[in-house]
């Protein structure tokens, strides 16, 4: 299986999405949901990358994060997934391998993706408002960081604003 390349920017921001083992619904059960949460933001505290929004999907994640200046986009995923399945205890495959990444270019792309991690609980029938949902950043659970906004740009929305879709 060839695995993609992924092409990463110093000091970028990336909305990365990554799948669980066959897309086994293996974090509707709350504590192992909880216990990706906690490594999540356990790498986040040594400093590895920063968070900026979150979403554990019952057979998925999606976060927004900015790798630390030592540390690769993929080694942040490989930790959040390594350490998981670890934490976890399974003995079997917890993750699909591999990720997703995207770029953050802007402001507008980056609330974009904020609303799309926010509301993916909702559009999947899981809540009924964004802050409803126990696991992910809307919720309010965790500390989350500013946005390292490129020079020139706009600051961002505050990591707890939550958009509404009208």
């Amino acid at each position: 299986m060839v695995r993609p390349i992924h092409r990463t920017k110093p000091g970028g921001t990336y909305f990365i999405t990554t799948n669980t083992w066959e897309r086994r619904e293996l974090f509707r059960k709350g504590n192992l949901a909880s216990i990706l949460e906690q490594k999540f933001f356990e790498y986040r505290d040594r400093g590895f990358y920063l968070a900026h929004r979150y979403v554990v999907m019952p057979d998925h994640l999606h976060v927004i994060m900015t790798p630390g200046g030592t540390t690769t986009v993929e080694k942040a995923v490989q930790l959040i997934k390594g350490g998981s399945s670890h934490a976890i205890g399974a003995r079997f495959p917890v993750w699909q391998p591999g990720f997703t990444e995207h770029l953050v270019r802007d402001d507008r792309d980056y609330m974009e993706h904020m609303q799309y991690i926010d509301f993916n609980p909702v559009k999947a029938g899981l809540a009924e408002k964004p802050e409803d949902y126990p696991f992910c950043s809307a919720h309010g659970n965790f500390e989350l960081d500013p946005w390292p906004v490129a020079s020139g740009a706009k600051a961002p929305l505050r990591a707890g604003t939550i958009l509404r879709r009208g």
